[in-house]
């Protein structure tokens, strides 16, 4: 039986992202951006919350959909699925989106006076950390392609070998929830360990295989729906710690601060995997739509996130609410509209990896 709550937690946390994306512009630790306002904590504060987990949930459940999708596939034809769902849209992508993210980085960070058409020599002859934000080549939001393109290579691996040691038998038992609140342990060894741009390749692939081995399991998942309020009370103080210590506090914390992270990533996914078990185990019209839009949503929303801070900028800059907002808004609309679009053309379809939209009989 398909699990729908996994499907609902997905689109949910890709919905975040132009909300998120946006409050960059106001970042308080001086990270350059495409389109940068003013620093401003409260606005940060919604970026620090988020960071910890949102993205690492995306992540174990991809490694919880490959348990399953492995109960029905080869390894070939999963391989194969992830070529059409992850490798085509981030080449698709890092090609027809990127370079006008770059392009406008580089006029508002480094004064650029040429056209896009001129840029795009730029883009892809500038190599500096792959952000974009200079004017050179960089990945945008695809870097969560090619990070779960290469983790899923790596992980059919490790599961073939596994399998191959164990004769593809199961224990039969169940992990003690205890012990899977122990997993949060390793995380902060691993936030710097193989990591590009910040991320780490490390952290998402453990999270990953987590999702595979451990939190696939139906006897988990019920312990995780059980506990969600324990969970969700230790993911939410960890992370509003997080967000003080960072933003708030005017110190350095250090390790404490890391040690906060590590907690919010960790007991927040424990606690939106029992809250999905028990509250969004469903399928309607709303979460259907939803979910059929996420993939061109993904593609999409970044580039006209950064297009409408840039083009109201100077219209909406006397209101911090309005700089915010309004952007925001405008880019929700105009990305469901092109995700609309999408899901009608086959050939759009394809390049973002998206499944077509099935006729009504």
């Amino acid at each position: 039986m398909r699990k729908y709550f996994i499907d609902n937690l997905r689109w949910m946390d890709v919905l975040l992202l132009i909300p998120y994306h946006a409050a960059q512009a106001f970042n308080t630790w001086g990270e350059p951006y495409f389109v940068f306002f003013e620093p401003n904590k409260a606005i940060s504060s919604l970026i620090v919350f988020f960071s910890p987990f949102f993205m690492p949930l995306l992540f174990l459940l991809a490694g919880m959909s490959t348990r399953y999708a492995l109960g029905k596939r080869t390894y070939k034809q999963y391989i194969a699925e992830r070529v059409k769902r992850l490798l085509i849209p981030f080449v698709f992508g890092t090609l027809a989106f990127c370079p006008v993210l770059s392009y406008t980085g580089d006029i508002t960070n480094s004064g650029y006076e040429g056209s896009l058409a001129s840029h795009y020599k730029i883009f892809f002859t500038r190599w500096t950390d792959l952000s974009g934000f200079d004017g050179g080549f960089g990945v945008g939001q695809f870097w969560f392609l090619y990070f779960l393109f290469i983790i899923s290579l790596v992980s059919i691996g490790v599961i073939a070998a596994v399998n191959k040691i164990s004769g593809g038998r199961s224990t039969g038992k169940s992990v003690p929830f205890p012990v899977i609140c122990l997993f949060v342990i390793p995380l902060p060894f691993l936030y710097d360990l193989l990591s590009i741009g910040g991320k780490s390749f490390a952290e998402y692939t453990y999270v990953f295989l987590i999702g595979y081995f451990i939190m696939a399991d139906d006897r988990v998942i019920d312990k995780a729906a059980e506990y969600k309020f324990l969970t969700m009370v230790a993911g939410l103080a960890a992370s509003i710690l997080n967000v003080y210590m960072f933003i708030w506090s005017g110190r350095d914390f250090g390790v404490l601060n890391t040690a906060a992270k590590a907690f919010s990533e960790w007991f927040m996914i424990l606690a939106l995997i029992g809250a999905g078990k028990s509250f969004l185990d469903y399928n309607n019209k709303v979460s259907s739509y939803m979910s059929q839009r996420s993939f061109p949503y993904f593609s999409i929303h970044f580039l006209w996130t950064v297009l409408f801070q840039y083009l109201l900028a100077d219209a909406l800059r006397g209101s911090l609410i309005l700089l915010y907002f309004v952007p925001v808004i405008s880019a929700l609309a105009a990305t469901f509209i092109c995700a609309e679009i999408c899901i009608r053309v086959p050939f759009l379809c394809f390049l973002t990896g998206t499944k077509r939209r099935q006729k009504a009989s």
